[in-house]
C-alpha cells in the first residue's frame, strides 16, 4: 500500500518537473535539472516513509504483545497449576507407597488392613485437594454467570448450622437488609471456607457477624484461637501458604474466598490476628 502511494506521489511530481523544465529538457543542463529533480523527490519520499515505517512497526509491536498478554498468561497459570499440582500430590503419593511397603513387607491380615484403611484417607485428602485447585483455578478464570440478590445474613446462618458438628461453639449475629447480588452457591462456598478455616484454628468458639459497611456488606468470621503469625499475615491468602500448626488445611480455602469475593466486586482481608472479613457491594432492594 505505501508503495503504491509512493509510485503515485513520484509519478505525479516527475510529470509536473518534466512540463516545468519541458523548454530546457533538450539541453544538457536541462536534463540534469530534472534527473536532480527526480533524485530529491525520491529522498524525500524515502524520508517521509521511514517514520511512517517506525511509526507502524511500533504500533504492530504493541498489539501483538496486547494480543498474546492473555495467551502468555493463561500458559504460565496452566504451568502454574500443573507445578501446584505435582508439588502437592507428590508427598500424598510417597505417603501411600511408603504405607502399602510397610504393610508388605509385615504380611498380616491387620497391617493390611490398616494400610488400605490410612491408603484410602490420603487419597481422599489428596483428591480434596486437587477439587480446590480446580476450583481455585475456575475462580480466577470465570466471571460469576449468575447474578441475583442474596441475603447474606441468612446464607451465614445456613453455613454455621451445617458446621455444628465439629465441637465448636458458633455465636452468630446476623443484621437485616445485608443483601448482595451475585452467584448463591459460589458465596456459600466463601463462607463455608472462612468457617471451616476459623473451626480449624479455634479453642472453643467462633464469631460470626453479618451488618451492613457503608455501600457494602461485611461478613466476618472470629476464632479464640492463637491468630495468624505475624510473618504470615500479608501471604495468609497465598496458595498453599498456612500456618504450622495447621496440619489439615490445604492451604487453598483462603485464596478460593479472596478470588470469590473479587470475582464479586469485593474482597476478603484478616483484620487483627484472627478476624477475617469478607466485603462485598451491598444489594439495595427497591
Amino acid at each position: 500500500m505505501l508503495v503504491a502511494l509512493d509510485g503515485a506521489a513520484f509519478w505525479l511530481l516527475a510529470g509536473r518537473y518534466h512540463d516545468l523544465l519541458q523548454p530546457i529538457l533538450g539541453t544538457d543542463v536541462g536534463r540534469g535539472v530534472y534527473a536532480a529533480e527526480l533524485r530529491k523527490t525520491a529522498l524525500a519520499l524515502a524520508l517521509l516513509d521511514l517514520p511512517l515505517l517506525l511509526l507502524v512497526g511500533a504500533a504492530s509491536y504493541v498489539l501483538a504483545v496486547i494480543s498474546v498478554r492473555p495467551l502468555v498468561a493463561g500458559r504460565e497459570r496452566e504451568a502454574r497449576f500443573a507445578a501446584e499440582a505435582a508439588h502437592e500430590l507428590r508427598t500424598p503419593l510417597a505417603r501411600i507407597a511408603s504405607i502399602a511397603q510397610t504393610a508388605r513387607e509385615r504380611g498380616d491380615d491387620d497391617a493390611r488392613d490398616e494400610a488400605f484403611a490410612r491408603i484410602a484417607a490420603t487419597a481422599v485428602d489428596a483428591s480434596g485437594t486437587i477439587s480446590d485447585l480446580l476450583a481455585l483455578v475456575r475462580e480466577e478464570r470465570v466471571a460469576p454467570k449468575l447474578s441475583e440478590p442474596v441475603d447474606l445474613g441468612a446464607l451465614a446462618r445456613s453455613a454455621v448450622e451445617g458446621a455444628r458438628n465439629n465441637g465448636v461453639a458458633y455465636d452468630v449475629a446476623a443484621g437485616a437488609d445485608c443483601w448482595v447480588e451475585g452467584d448463591e452457591r459460589r458465596l456459600r462456598r466463601l463462607a463455608e471456607n472462612l468457617l471451616e478455616n476459623a473451626s480449624r484454628h479455634a479453642r472453643a468458639r467462633v464469631r460470626v457477624a453479618v451488618a451492613p459497611d457503608g455501600r457494602r456488606v461485611a461478613f466476618s468470621v472470629e476464632d479464640d484461637g492463637p491468630g495468624v503469625p505475624p510473618a504470615l499475615r500479608e501471604r495468609i491468602f497465598e496458595r498453599f501458604v498456612r500456618a504450622d500448626d495447621d496440619e489439615r488445611g490445604s492451604g487453598l480455602g483462603l485464596a478460593i474466598c479472596r478470588a470469590i469475593a473479587r470475582a464479586h466486586g469485593g474482597d476478603v482481608v484478616l483484620e487483627d490476628r484472627n478476624r477475617f472479613v469478607a466485603r462485598l457491594p451491598r444489594f439495595e432492594l427497591t
